[in-house]
């Protein structure tokens, strides 16, 4: 749709305002409506409209394809879930915006009701865009303006929010925030602005103004060839100036400033150095370390070596309880004895708890009963294969049964959560005794607890984290990943949430914790055994032209196909090119537990620190971690075929 001074570059229908808070909309609280991008003279503005009646085809307006290349207004169908709880955004803001003087709104006329919500803003007085949460029921995008205030969300129930964020990208340069994952903030494409801010930051030994011109083409390769970090510019459009700062500086925000965030160029890493493993710790050698009164000695040495080579498999009875905090390292032999008898004494009282209830009393307990019967659905199907497992009648599985319920009483705000039996089925495999692997587990779960808490947030951070050390040790990896929608890792979700559990045989998941439990050589060695995994996979991927739901279902298909030496040696090689590297950039020195951690700014987990570039797409966020029933891996992640035919066929 052209006219004079007019021309519609994106539209896009079935985009409703949600004027009620309810969790369940009403029909006449949904507002249908048009989202338009308008060039308009100079100036470039988005539009909603809302219609009349949203299956009224013929009060929208649709523009025709733009043949100069732009993008067109097909709908890109996004996968939809109902989590079956209140979105945290349901309603942004009731507080519609100053209209703005332009032409009528069409599909709407001004004296209707809905037509009142109509608003046109121009692109330049967007401050920042919000995406909303991975998983919601529809997309939404809510924008904030320079003023501070912000317009209605808008809910694309027919998909389409990547779309307008790619064509919003023609006219804008959107950079996303570590700190917050769904905040793109939102700078003008202003190259003598830019031109002079380069300037007087000295970034550049060329000509300014062709960087600029090269920068807003392509953001990426500029940014990794010219410079090797721009963290000052960006925080100073997002911070106030000092008094006698350069005025062609982006200026402060009116209010309080928007978490800031770091563009990392592309780390020259050094060669990656040859790694060997070490053979395990035998029972000969641990009793090396034990000395007078039962106490262990030189206990780094010893810990290094169980990183280096794991244990023997008469060993890890004894020194599993020490690796999951349930025996001190420092503690003597009579020191134990009583500890485990205070800890016997509290397991069986907390036991008891449940075990004491009736039948008439569960039945007015739906937490109790909601855990028992999840648990018994769930013991019934973890590790029957084991022989210390199979069969109708092993008492094995009535202790996995009682451990878990007993966790319950220990741990009432989590309770048990799907996946919780695959942590606990090898650490009573090697322990054996039920209060002994009870109280192992709980060490277990204090560094894990966070994989089960139902905001997923830990999940978040930890794949925020991930993607961070994958992009910088393999950025042509990653844009493959980006290129087929792929880039959020998450066919990586299960390996995190039960450390690899289902990824490795049995044997080997008991040497690779044994190894991670050790704390060495940092905190997050999980995500490096991750970027080991893709990197032994890279050329089986990027090479047979993989589409996402293929590489879904090749990670799927790793499954007990890993050797775990390979990859524990693969895992320390990395660690070690990473921190070779003089100019490692901080964030990821905070993963690898180089430096500490700094205090967070914002709830959200950190993503990619990648500025958005103006001729590619936004990453689109990790689809909902949904899953689907199989006989012994109910955390399968399913391609979105699939998991669209699953939706379809349930609506």
């Amino acid at each position: 749709m052209e006219g004079a001074g007019y021309r519609v570059v994106f539209e896009k229908g079935g985009v409703y305002l949600h004027t009620s808070a309810k969790k369940h909309q009403d029909p006449d609280s949904l507002i249908a409506g048009v989202i338009r991008v308008v060039e308009k003279d100079s100036d470039v503005v988005l539009q909603w409209v809302p219609v009349e009646e949203a299956g009224d085809s013929t009060q929208i307006l649709f523009s025709k394809k733009d043949v100069s290349g732009g993008d067109s207004c097909t709908s890109e169908e996004e996968p939809t879930f109902d989590p079956g709880y209140e979105p945290d955004w349901a309603v942004i803001s009731t507080v519609r915006p100053q209209s703005r003087h332009s032409e009528p709104t069409r599909g709407a006329e001004p004296s209707s009701p809905r037509g009142s919500w109509a608003f046109s803003v121009s692109l330049g007085e967007l401050k920042s865009i919000r995406r909303s949460k991975p998983g919601l029921s529809w997309a939404y995008l809510v924008l904030v303006t320079q003023a501070g205030g912000s317009l209605p969300a808008l809910h694309f129930h027919r998909g389409g929010t990547r779309a307008l964020l790619r064509v919003l990208s023609r006219y804008l340069l959107l950079a996303s925030s570590p700190q917050d994952s769904r905040l793109y903030l939102v700078f003008p494409h202003d190259s003598s602005a830019l031109s002079s801010s380069f300037h007087h930051l000295q970034l550049f030994d060329q000509d300014s103004s062709n960087v600029v011109s090269r920068f807003l083409q392509d953001p990426y390769s500029t940014t990794f060839s010219s410079f090797s970090r721009v963290t000052n510019f960006f925080r100073g459009a997002l911070q106030p100036h000092p008094e006698g700062a350069s005025p062609d500086l982006p200026p402060p925000p009116d209010d309080e400033p928007e978490p800031g965030f770091e563009v990392i160029s592309c780390v020259e890493l050094g060669p990656r150095p040859a790694v060997e493993r070490a053979p395990p710790v035998t029972e000969e050698e641990w009793a090396h370390h034990v000395g007078p009164e039962g106490r262990l000695q030189q206990v780094p040495m010893l810990k290094a070596r169980i990183f280096s080579g794991g244990l023997s498999p008469g060993l890890r009875r004894e020194a599993w309880k020490f690796l999951l905090g349930y025996l001190s390292w420092e503690g003597s032999a009579e020191e134990h004895k009583a500890h485990v008898r205070k800890k016997t004494d509290e397991y069986f009282r907390m036991k008891l708890q449940w075990k004491s209830v009736s039948p008439e009393q569960e039945r007015r307990n739906s937490l109790l009963h909601g855990y028992r019967s999840l648990v018994e659905r769930d013991v019934s199907r973890t590790d029957r294969t084991n022989k210390f497992y199979e069969g109708p009648e092993n008492p094995g599985l009535g202790l996995l049964n009682d451990i878990l319920l007993t966790y319950c009483m220990y741990h009432f705000d989590l309770g048990y959560v799907q996946g919780m039996s695959d942590l606990l089925s090898p650490i009573l495999y090697v322990i054996q005794n039920e209060v002994d692997a009870f109280w192992c587990f709980c060490g277990f779960m204090e560094l894990v607890h966070g994989n089960f808490e139902e905001s997923q947030e830990t999940m978040k951070r930890q794949l925020g984290q991930l993607l961070l050390l994958l992009r910088v040790l393999d950025p042509p990896l990653c844009d493959f990943l980006d290129s087929q929608d792929s880039g959020s890792l998450c066919f990586c979700f299960r390996w995190l949430l039960i450390w690899f559990k289902r990824e490795f045989p049995f044997p080997d998941v008991l040497r690779l914790w044994e190894v991670l439990w050790t704390g060495l050589p940092g905190p997050n060695l999980h995500l490096l055994v991750a970027c080991a995994i893709l990197d032994m996979e890279r050329d089986t991927l990027m090479l047979s032209g993989f589409g996402s739901n293929e590489i879904l279902k090749h990670i799927n298909e790793l499954t007990m196909k890993l050797s775990v030496e390979d990859v524990l040696t693969r895992a320390e090689a990395l660690y070690r090119q990473l921190t070779a590297c003089p100019e490692l950039p901080h964030n990821v020195q905070e993963v690898l537990g180089l430096v500490p951690p700094a205090e967070p700014r914002s709830p959200s987990p950190p993503t990619s620190p990648l500025p958005l570039s103006p001729t590619r797409a936004p990453p689109a966020p990790p689809p909902p971690e949904d899953t689907a029933p199989q006989p012994d891996s109910s955390l399968e992640i399913l391609p979105e075929e699939e998991e669209e035919e699953e939706e379809s066929a349930e609506s």
